[in-house]
């Protein structure tokens, strides 16, 4: 018997729907209607009613999953009793991150992590990608999240990409879907004050022999966002920094488009702490 299609089976119950399970268990509807159909195959009886009200037990599901309930008890000891042997019972994560990846990559994969390992303590902290290393060199963080490529003192793992896009004012008619490098050139630019992103946006430009009109040089990505949806000027920032976009905003793609790698990072030297490692390896799974 499969302890996966019973703790489904457990989360259709709770939640009620196959649709809510699904959204739970962060796996698609049809893979909890094959885990229960599965499982009901096997046991040969049928274990949930459906209906327009969802889903709830049969007599005969009711009293299977007390013992499903048991037997998913019996598994979480199982694995407290693996992940102290393995010192991860009362353990600590600590992970650093740049401003963008902590809002719409980390809190996801914590979540996932704590279901699997709650045990651990997180501990997140925000800090700018220059930041992040100092952190990591002093020990002081286990795990950092930081734009690609960095120096070979860091072990580092691709996690996302993470494009470049252009912030027009709104107007009408909107700008075209297709930008070209003229039509930019209309543009004063409202630049991101980090060397990075920057550095990267200017290169660009270089690089396909264009000029780069500057209007302003600010700190925070939101204040960016709120001054091109007032008018003050176009921006170009990694879509994630970007988010959330007011409708007053046209996204559009650079001529030639532009990305940046994210990566995990840890000391190269330094064996991950167990927890650690752990996370590292739910991120490449």
């Amino acid at each position: 018997m499969n302890i996966f299609h019973l703790a489904v089976l457990k989360a259709v119950v709770e939640s009620g729907t196959f649709s809510d399970a699904a959204l739970n268990l962060e796996i698609s509807q049809s893979a909890v209607s094959r885990a229960i159909a599965s499982l009901e195959t096997e046991l040969g009886v049928p274990l949930l009613a459906r209906g327009r009200f969802g889903a709830r037990l049969t007599s005969v599901g009711e009293r299977v999953m007390v013992h499903a309930q048991q037997i998913l008890e019996l598994r979480e000891l199982i694995d407290y009793e693996a992940n102290r042997d393995k010192g991860l019972y009362n353990s600590r994560l600590r992970i650093a991150s740049f401003r963008s990846a902590a809002t719409h990559i980390l809190p996801a994969n914590i979540a996932r992590f704590r279901n699997r390992f709650p045990y651990v303590e997180v501990v997140l902290v925000e800090l700018d990608p220059a930041g992040v290393e100092q952190s990591l060199r002093a020990g002081k963080t286990d795990i950092g999240l930081i734009p690609l490529p960095r120096s070979e003192e860091f072990t580092t793992l691709e996690i996302a990409q993470d494009e470049y896009v252009v912030l027009l004012p709104k107007t009408d008619p909107p700008p075209p879907n297709d930008l070209s490098w003229e039509a930019l050139s209309k543009y004063s630019f409202i630049l991101f004050n980090y060397a990075d992103c920057t550095s990267t946006v200017r290169d660009h430009w270089a690089k396909w022999g264009q000029s780069l009109e500057v209007g302003y040089i600010i700190r925070e990505d939101s204040t960016i966002v709120s001054m091109v949806a007032q008018g003050l000027g176009a921006a170009v920032l990694p879509r994630l920094a970007a988010l959330p976009i007011p409708e007053e905003v046209h996204v559009r793609s650079l001529p030639v488009r532009l990305n940046r790698s994210i990566g995990v990072a840890t000391l190269a030297n330094t064996p991950p702490v167990p927890a650690a490692k752990m996370f590292l390896d739910m991120l490449q799974s």
